[in-house]
């Protein structure tokens, strides 16, 4: 019975020093490595540039006074479309006292000339007619009286326009009317009935009563990297994507690039501005954010091959062509490649289509999972 005891340790003391060193030599054995297979295909590649920006309309005008006073009533209000001379506001004119006074000071003079040009005309007239003044002196008592009704007339002017902004035979021509300058929609109104507002003159900007622009005519205006700018010119087509539009693209012509650049983040950018193509049936508020993407070059049905593939060394390009499955086995070969749009890389010379190369590693734990 201990003979048996002891042949049994024995058995088992020699079975786990033989599975430690099977199990030891597994693990020292490398792990055959399995890599993904890629095949070059026919495609197509561009180089792209992009710029980010915004949605501007061309023609943004800025509505201002002529005069002075207070916004006694608003006929539109942001986002209706208004047409040319289309009246936006009304204002009221609240009277400087020190020119309201001069303005009734030249009614009364003007009214005194006035009467006593009449008296002269009077007088004049009778003698004329007694044949005792010359016509020469009769005349000029008529051209007096004449003088003396269109200042008289003019005085009163200056008074209504004093008190109200405009004259009684002019009133369509007020200045306080604000009206459009031009077709389009009005995208702000900054005041508020009764908001004061100072006239445009040459010692002020004056008060923005409204901002009016064509939406039907819209510009890109965007900036790109100094490393890019030199590769554009204008005319270059554009493809823009607005991101508040569900990022629907639209065509666009690049028609400004700056000759003068800006530092940003401690990049040179220079500033663009193209014409966007927008559908009649889609609107396009000024404003949206948007990015443009500029061919730069481009190649049509050529060889393709993931950029990933490449195994650069200084000047040259190789790749592992595979020449067994099982287990792979690839040769490596020397390759020369062209335009590049980041992801895939034309190859000019060195391969065919549909060879097989060599991918990224497989990850034996991810095959596992």
């Amino acid at each position: 019975m201990k003979k048996f005891f002891r042949i049994f340790l024995l058995t088992v003391l020699v079975a786990v020093v033989a599975g430690t060193f099977v199990f030891l030599y597994k693990k020292s054995k490398p792990a055959e490595t399995t890599y993904e297979i890629v095949t070059v295909g026919i495609g197509n590649i561009e180089k792209k540039a992009v710029a980010t920006g915004n949605l501007e309309a061309r023609n943004e005008i800025l509505i201002k006074p002529q005069i002075s006073g207070i916004i006694s009533e608003l006929s539109k209000e942001a986002g209706d479309k208004v047409k040319k001379d289309e009246v936006i506001a009304k204002i009221k004119v609240i009277p400087d006292m020190a020119s309201l006074n001069s303005a009734e000071s030249r009614v009364n003079v003007a009214k005194i000339n006035l009467d006593q040009s009449k008296k002269d005309y009077t007088r004049q007239e009778e003698l004329f007619n007694k044949k005792v003044i010359s016509r020469e002196d009769f005349e000029k008592a008529t051209v007096s009286l004449k003088s003396a009704k269109e200042e008289y007339v003019a005085a009163l002017d200056n008074l209504d326009i004093t008190k109200t902004g405009m004259t009684k035979k002019g009133g369509r021509q007020s200045n306080t009317l604000i009206r459009s300058t031009i077709d389009g929609m009005i995208l702000d109104i900054p005041v508020k009935v009764g908001n004061s507002v100072i006239q445009s003159n040459s010692f002020n900007d004056g008060t923005t009563i409204a901002t009016v622009a064509n939406m039907s005519d819209m510009l890109f205006v965007g900036k790109v990297d100094e490393t890019e700018v030199g590769r554009i010119k204008v005319g270059m087509p554009l493809k823009l994507s607005i991101g508040a539009l569900n990022d629907r693209s639209f065509n666009a012509r690049l028609e400004y690039i700056s000759p003068k650049g800006t530092e940003e983040s401690g990049a040179i950018m220079f500033e663009i501005k193209a014409a966007a193509t927008i559908p009649s049936d889609v609107f396009v508020r000024s404003g949206y954010s948007a990015n443009a993407e500029i061919v730069l070059s481009s190649v049509s049905d050529v060889l393709t091959i993931p950029e990933s593939v490449i195994e650069f060394n200084k000047d040259t390009a190789s790749v592992y062509v595979l020449k067994s499955k099982k287990p792979q086995k690839f040769v490596k070969r020397r390759i020369e490649t062209g335009l590049s749009d980041g992801i895939n890389v034309q190859v000019i010379s060195g391969l065919k289509k549909g060879e097989r190369l060599r991918g990224a590693a497989i990850d034996p734990k991810a095959n596992k999972k």
